[in-house]
């Protein structure tokens, strides 16, 4: 019988935190297969798969290749996946059981009265370490209890539809977007998030803390000090989501207004973590970036050069760069973002 959803987990040396994490997968069982996908691990990743797989045969998928990077076990878990809807999880995080259940009878209920949605949308929390009050990232502004499209999406500053807060129809992954994630390269869940969004025109938010997003550790590619060493690949990432908005999308529609939106943080994250590199040969890597935007698509680069963000970094000077660096220290306090 075919599944209501598909879980794909992409591990790589998770021995750690992996555990925990399918521990909270296999709460639900008939409705949801989990492909765990070992990229290549070198420590005892491998065989806690194995022996997951042993224990829930009918459930879990083992995977193991050569290490192909985050992008390259997702691309792998697509390829097998069988479920009517998909949903990533990273190997050190885990979700909530009260959440899970309602969204994969959510999901079967759809299935049953033969109706479905693009993409079902839910909340995340940011589980930091060492925090004693976790921040849950919801979307009060779009609409509740009801399908809605691309015109009803009101969202903020801080509220983007990060992969921890969605869940694909399988057909807009693979049959629409025929999505390919670039491989042995960080950060490719920005691509995940952002080039299938292009298909999706039926949308559903429930609004529950489904996803635990595990922040914190010094190891994390989201740690500022790792980011900026594997800086060349975030800007990879980022000239590819540029370059897919100048290529596909209308910038007058709705959904153009709010893939702009994504675009513009990430932009904005790529620079300020250049510009708190400090280096000459950084800053130049910012200024280029920026170029980039402006050869691909001038109206965006006037677009978000003009907007609150772009022109915060964009201030010339060493003061300009210091301002930028203050509004991001202000802003990690305020959102708790890595």
């Amino acid at each position: 019988m075919k599944k209501v959803l598909s879980i794909i987990v992409p591990c790589y040396n998770s021995e750690d935190y992996l555990e925990k994490c399918i521990n909270s997968l296999v709460a639900i069982r008939d409705d949801v297969e989990i492909i765990l996908v070992d990229d290549g691990s070198k420590d005892k990743t491998p065989e806690l798969i194995d022996q997951f797989a042993q224990k829930y045969p009918e459930q879990i998928i083992p995977i193991h290749q050569a290490n192909a990077g985050h992008g390259g076990a997702l691309n792998k878990g697509f390829s097998i996946a069988s479920g009517e809807y998909i949903k990533v999880v990273d190997s050190d995080d885990w979700v909530d059981y009260g959440a899970y259940l309602e969204i994969v009878t959510f999901l079967k209920h759809l299935i049953q009265k033969k109706q479905s949605v693009d993409l079902l949308i839910s909340n995340y929390v940011y589980d930091k370490v060492g925090a004693k009050h976790k921040k849950v990232v919801h979307f009060p502004h779009l609409p509740k209890n009801k399908f809605f499209g691309w015109d009803d999406v009101k969202l903020y500053l801080g509220q983007y539809l990060m992969m921890h807060s969605l869940i694909y129809r399988r057909e807009v992954i693979t049959n629409r977007a025929h999505l390919q994630l670039p491989t042995h390269v960080s950060y490719d869940d920005n691509i995940y998030v952002f080039e299938p969004l292009r298909h999706v025109r039926k949308m559903y938010y429930l609004d529950v803390n489904f996803y635990h997003y595990f922040i914190g550790r010094e190891d994390q590619s989201v740690n500022e000090s790792v980011m900026l060493k594997k800086i060349d690949q975030q800007l990879l990432i980022n000239k590819r989501m540029i370059k897919f908005y100048a290529e596909h999308i209308d910038p007058n529609t709705s959904l153009g207004k709010y893939m702009k939106f994504y675009l513009e943080i990430i932009t904005a994250v790529s620079s300020i973590i250049l510009i708190r590199g400090k280096k000459s040969e950084y800053i130049e890597k910012k200024d280029e970036l920026w170029q980039y935007i402006k050869i691909k698509n001038p109206k965006l680069y006037h677009s978000l050069k003009r907007r609150p963000l772009g022109i915060c970094m964009n201030l010339p000077t060493r003061l300009g760069n210091k301002i930028a660096s203050g509004f991001y220290i202000v802003a990690h306090l305020v959102y708790g973002f890595n």
